[in-house]
């Protein structure tokens, strides 16, 4: 019984030490093994491995592309312009043995270390670059000698910077305020001249339409008073005609009218003498009435 027992214990004891010295690494995954904390090896070959059960740890490290945002930080350009910047850095752990002897087992750890890296290569960068250039197409030149200089600096952890960039780029708070002052500043001078175009060429458009009405009104009056004036003289003409073809007619006929005209309302009064020539055809009617009873 005793024999059974301690057979059991021990076959137990060697499948758990089986089992503890065998382990997986994912294809997205490297690994570091150490011993008591120290080193031993490195294992990149996706696979099953085995280690030392319980002597030997295993400490598995990405091998994928890692980011790391930094937070957004004021920068003095070249050209004296202050700026604020945000950026990201893409980098993998290439080697995971130092690695482990610089940052140590996380990634929290680089990004600590990283940080200061990437703001002090960015400030002494875009130090010597213009506004212009950082907002045109030299960015990726200026973000080439970023992403190089950091990526020296961090091999000595371990690692391979792959691209930094530029997210964002705005002006401070006050200067935003500035500009934008300065904008609406611009946009109310461009409106005032082009409101003073718009009256002026207004002014003209009217000055030259009513000089074109003054033109047209002369110009109408000068051929009505032309018309006027041949009417005129063709009525001349008319009565000179018919008074020459039957002289005695056309002055009695006017006689009658001057008479129509005169006496119209009914209560017209007049003091004329006899012998008046408003009187002649009165005359001549009593002559002729008395020739007649004669």
């Amino acid at each position: 019984m005793n024999r059974l027992l301690i057979a059991g214990v021990v076959v137990a004891a060697l499948l758990l030490a089986a089992v503890s010295s065998l382990f997986a690494v994912q294809q997205t995954q490297q690994v570091l093994i150490t011993q008591f904390g120290e080193p031993i090896r490195v294992v990149r070959t996706p696979g099953l491995n085995w280690k030392l059960p319980f002597i030997q740890t295993v400490i598995d490290f990405d091998r994928r592309l890692l980011d790391y945002d930094a937070a957004g930080q004021e920068v003095i350009l070249g050209d004296q312009r202050r700026i604020v910047v945000d950026t990201f850095t893409r980098y993998r752990i290439t080697d995971p043995l130092r690695f482990y002897q610089t940052v140590g087992a996380t990634e929290a750890g680089i990004r600590l270390r990283l940080g200061p890296i990437v703001s002090s290569t960015l400030r002494n960068t875009l130090g010597s670059e213009t506004l212009l250039a950082v907002l045109s197409a030299d960015r990726a030149r200026i973000m080439g000698e970023i992403r190089q200089r950091v990526n020296n600096e961090a091999q000595s952890f371990g690692i391979e910077v792959t691209d930094v960039r530029i997210r964002r780029a705005d002006l401070p708070e006050e200067n935003t305020q500035a500009i934008l002052s300065r904008m609406q500043s611009e946009r109310e001078r461009v409106a005032r001249e082009q409101r003073a175009e718009g009256a002026e060429q207004a002014q003209r458009i009217r000055a030259a339409a009513e000089r074109d009405r003054t033109v047209l009104l002369a110009e109408a009056q000068s051929r009505a008073e032309t018309l006027r004036g041949e009417g005129e003289q063709m009525a001349i003409r008319i009565f000179a005609e018919a008074y020459s073809k039957d002289p005695d007619f056309f002055q009695f006929w006017r006689t009658m009218q001057a008479w129509r005209d005169a006496f119209a309302d009914g209560e017209s009064r007049m003091l004329l003498s006899p012998d008046s020539d408003f009187f002649k055809y009165f005359r001549n009617l009593d002559a002729g009435a008395a020739s007649s009873a004669k």
